[in-house]
């Protein structure tokens, strides 16, 4: 038995697959069989894997280079026993591992989330008798009957259906239900159209049926998929990159330099204990203790921004993430299209009509030639949009301000063009009652339904225009007469409509007898009166078209990965303006299928997924494959869905962007951001603040490293030249943690700068500091070095103290700080171009500073501590000459760039 899961069930027959799983079709399993198969193949649910130990799991958030450094920086700080400062460097440790931790637990989450989607109640045959059990109890060979409302709890081979249409969004992302038939079909069948299967966790949306259980638990679709996930390796953000490879090169330049600070002073013949204390105080200097508290503050500060504009981030680093990515792979149904069907135009009497509005809202109108068309003057468009409205069982209803349909998309869609040119469901159905229904089936492609109309009936029908077609020997015309009509030209006109991406629908009418009160398939096989057609699609949203057109203006390339047909999928595409980034677009296709995928080398794949824009009718693994590539190509990606297909991906994806309406708990939980409107435009204005957050973050870094550079050089040259320490380690710690809190982090309350979705993204290589930012650190790091050294030996030379001598030290980092932070407000511009009152955390933070300097300089219990004194005016003249020196020097280089070609 063992060895039949997983066989190509849609290619058997019905009675070859109930054969091969020793089942019966009209006694089902016996309760013998049941047990023995519950014991062999466990119950009908998705497992958890091994899962890491939490304690494993937690020690894991430690082993990152930035958390050597700041527990470096929090041990030494306890060996001075400055126990404030260690502590607050150790619960910055503390907090972000916690964080960590938590998140790192949301592949399991998914899993759970995938365990609840089949854990209903089901209807059996057992031993002859038709039972309810629960789905954790169904083994294959199972005989599990279905009908509208129930989820499937297995994978089933389809034995029997009536008019069976199943919702499989979530697994396959087709947009409509699929209708289910029990024929066989050819091996090579991709998941999405595979009619005679049922999978678990699809809705039946309509009709009855019965099937045998080939698959259970983790051995079906959805187990597959949960497996997927967990396989699944989670990958840096640019940023968690970024910052791990400057930890790197931090953490050895700060040894480095101790080391150096300590051998020198060994051979200086200084006592080895001080040349000890030297060395930590050069390594407390370089160290940025305020980098990570900056990094989560900033990122969560993009948090609070991006949920604004209906963006919920999950996880910290996704915020950056979205400013560095380069491909955004979007799923079609809902994010770039309204998933809503729509009726685009209408041929009827020899006219074709458009329809203008979008989605379920009736606001709109039918036109003709751009004017609006009066159905009630032109009989071929009234009868029409009657047939549409009344051949119908579905409804269309507001609810919480916004339309929706019960029942099938497609109704829902004639209903809403009904609407638009001025009928009523209850007018009609007071004016032609209905009398009897031909339901929908699959083998026959149309519905039927009988109507009053004074003192005849009526009957009229709608379906699939080469089934409904040959029905018809006359159509309406617009005098209101019948007429003969050209059969291969209505063909052809609905093919033409059919190659622009729109299911096309006919309709038709036949005149009874007032004594016909019942129909069958006979009273519609012949005598037809042809109406018109009535041609849908699931509109793209108008926003996503213009999100489209910013996010390749900003280099960003967009690739559409659907469960769709491909002529539907490249009609959409066409129309939001979808492009291949090739240098010659015709040498690549527009459209690759998941079928031809399948065929495709991993090399051919990785050189496809570049440029082409458009990947249809794909199945999981394949989405799972598709964005693979894109990142072998070095490529950073953002990936959509709303469907337990799409959760692999998700959380393979760079940054994984669940929808928050139509989204399963399963795409959520393996999404690192949640749209709450479900919108691609939500995209996009991610995107843009994802870049001014790391804007922010690169700016911030730049003002802070000056300070540990200078710092740490002040130490240097102080034991290389044998004099006293111009800082201590106690003032160092003073200076790295005010300055940081009250106003570095006023940077990541900067606005965003203009023009920041004109240029292209971030090279994923490319480090977060560049070779001029490089240069712009060096420099402001020795102006701080030759300020404070140069102050220090000044004020010794004049008659002060050393502790007045430190004291002034100490305010020159300070206040060259203050002045430099106005630069780095933008790494390009003057202070004075953006703004200087735009970000007033700047300049509340630096009064705060200056407060906090005069006490440290003045109040005898800061004197005490730190181990500074008072110091007179002309000290404080000398310190802001540094600091204004330093804004001249910086203002220059800024200039002196700017000005470059």
């Amino acid at each position: 038995m063992e060895t039949l899961i997983g066989r190509h069930w849609h290619r058997l027959s019905a009675e070859q697959v109930v054969e091969l799983l020793d089942s019966d079709a009209r006694i089902g399993l016996t309760a013998f069989d049941v047990k023995h198969r519950l014991k062999h193949f466990g119950p009908n649910e998705v497992s958890a894997g091994r899962r890491q130990h939490p304690i494993l799991k937690f020690l894991a958030q430690f082993h990152q280079p930035l958390v050597y450094i700041l527990l470096a920086a929090g041990l030494i700080t306890a060996l001075l026993q400055e126990w404030v400062d260690s502590g607050v460097i150790m619960a910055v440790v503390l907090v972000n591992a916690v964080v960590g931790f938590l998140q790192e637990s949301k592949a399991e989450a998914a899993i759970e989330s995938l365990r609840q989607i089949v854990t209903t109640e089901s209807t059996v045959l057992r031993d002859g008798q038709v039972l309810r059990v629960r789905s954790q109890e169904i083994v294959p060979g199972d005989i599990v009957r279905l009908q509208s409302g129930d989820k499937v709890p297995a994978d089933m081979r389809l034995i029997k259906v009536r008019d069976m249409q199943i919702d499989e969004s979530g697994l396959t992302g087709e947009s409509v239900p699929v209708q289910k038939s029990v024929g066989n079909l050819s091996e090579k069948t991709i998941l999405a159209e595979r009619m005679n299967m049922a999978y678990a966790g699809s809705l039946v949306t309509y009709g009855q049926g019965e099937g045998v259980v080939v698959a259970t638990g983790n051995k079906t679709e959805t187990g597959r998929i949960a497996h997927l996930i967990s396989e699944v390796v989670e990958l840096q953000t640019p940023l968690t990159q970024r910052i791990a490879k400057f930890s790197h090169m931090l953490l050895y330049v700060i040894i480095a330099l101790a080391a150096v600070t300590f051998l020198i002073g060994v051979i200086q013949d200084n006592p080895i204990l001080d040349m000890f204390m030297a060395a930590v105080a050069l390594a407390v200097g370089t160290i940025p203790e305020g980098l990570p508290a900056a990094v989560t503050i900033t990122l969560a500060i993009g948090v609070r921004r991006m949920a604004r504009r209906r963006a919920i981030i999950r996880k910290l680093p996704a915020v950056e993430t979205l400013g560095s990515t380069t491909i955004i792979c979007s799923d079609k149904t809902g994010t770039l299209t309204e998933n809503q069907m729509t009726v685009q135009e209408i041929r009827a009497g020899a006219k074709r009509f458009t329809v203008s509005g979008s989605g379920y809202d009736p606001q709109g109108d039918v036109l003709e030639a751009g004017q609006v068309a009066e159905q009630g003057k032109f009989p071929p468009l009234y009868q029409c949009l009657v047939a549409g409205m009344v051949c119908n069982d579905s409804r269309l209803v507001s609810k919480d301000g916004r339309w929706a349909v019960e029942g099938d998309p497609t109704e829902g869609a004639l209903i809403v063009s009904g609407r638009k040119s001025g009928l009523s469901e209850s007018d009609l159905a007071q004016r032609l009652p209905r009398q009897d229904l031909l339901p929908f089936e699959s083998d026959r492609q149309y519905m039927a339904t009988l109507h009053a109309d004074g003192d005849q009936n009526v009957i009229y029908a709608k379906g699939a225009v080469e089934v409904l077609l040959p029905k018809c020997d006359r159509m309406l015309a617009p005098s209101g007469d019948q007429e003969p009509f050209d059969a291969q030209e209505l063909l052809a006109e609905a093919e033409a409509m059919a190659a622009k991406g729109l299911r096309v629908l006919a309709f038709a009418m036949k005149a009874v007898g007032k004594e016909t009160s019942t129909i069958d398939h006979e009273s519609v096989s012949s005598g037809m009166v042809f109406l018109g057609f009535q041609a849908m699609i699931d509109p793209p949203r108008k926003e996503a078209i213009e999100a489209v057109k910013s996010c390749h203006k900003a280099g960003i390339q967009i690739k559409m990965i659907t469960g769709d047909h491909a002529l539907t999928a490249s009609a959409i595409a066409k129309k939001l303006g979808l492009k291949s980034s090739a240098a010659d677009p015709e040498s690549v296709p527009f459209v690759i299928t998941g079928q031809e995928l399948a065929d495709f080398s991993t090399e051919a794949v990785i050189d496809k997924a570049k440029d082409t824009p458009v990947f249809a009718r794909v199945a999981p693994e394949q989405k799972l494959r598709l964005v693979d590539a894109l990142q072998a190509s070095g490529h950073v990606v953002a990936m959509t869905g709303d469907g337990v297909n799409d959760a692999p991906a998700l959380k393979q994806a760079n940054i994984g962007i669940a929808m928050g309406i139509s989204g399963t708990d399963v795409a959520k939980e393996a999404a690192d951001m949640v749209l709450t409107d479900d919108n691609f435009a939500s995209i996009r204005a991610a995107v843009e603040e994802g870049r001014g957050i790391f804007d922010n973050l690169t700016k911030f870094i730049v003002w802070t490293l000056p300070t540990n550079l200078g710092e740490g050089l002040v130490i240097l040259a102080a034991i290389v030249i044998n004099v006293a320490l111009p800082i201590l380690p106690v003032q160092i710690l003073w200076i790295n943690m005010t300055t940081a809190i009250l106003l570095g982090l006023s940077l990541a309350f900067e606005p965003k700068e203009s023009g920041i979705m004109d240029r292209p993204p971030r090279p994923p290589q490319a480090p977060i500091l560049t070779r001029e930012l490089l240069i712009r650190i060096g420099i402001v790091g020795t102006v701080m070095l030759i300020g404070a050294f140069g102050l220090f030996e000044w004020e010794l030379m004049t008659g002060a103290t050393v502790e007045q001598a430190r004291t002034v030290a100490v305010n020159v980092f300070v206040i060259v700080e203050m002045f430099y932070l106005y630069k780095c407000r933008s790494l390009t511009q003057s202070v004075f171009k953006i703004g200087f009152f735009s970000n007033p955390w700047a300049i509340g933070g630096t009064a705060m500073m200056m407060a906090l300097q005069l006490a440290y300089t003045y109040v005898p219990i800061m004197n005490r501590f730190f181990q500074s004194a008072p110091i007179d005016l002309y000290a404080w003249l000398r310190v802001f000459a540094v600091g204004i020196a330093a804004y001249i020097i910086v203002g220059i280089e800024k200039w002196l760039r700017r000005s470059r070609p």
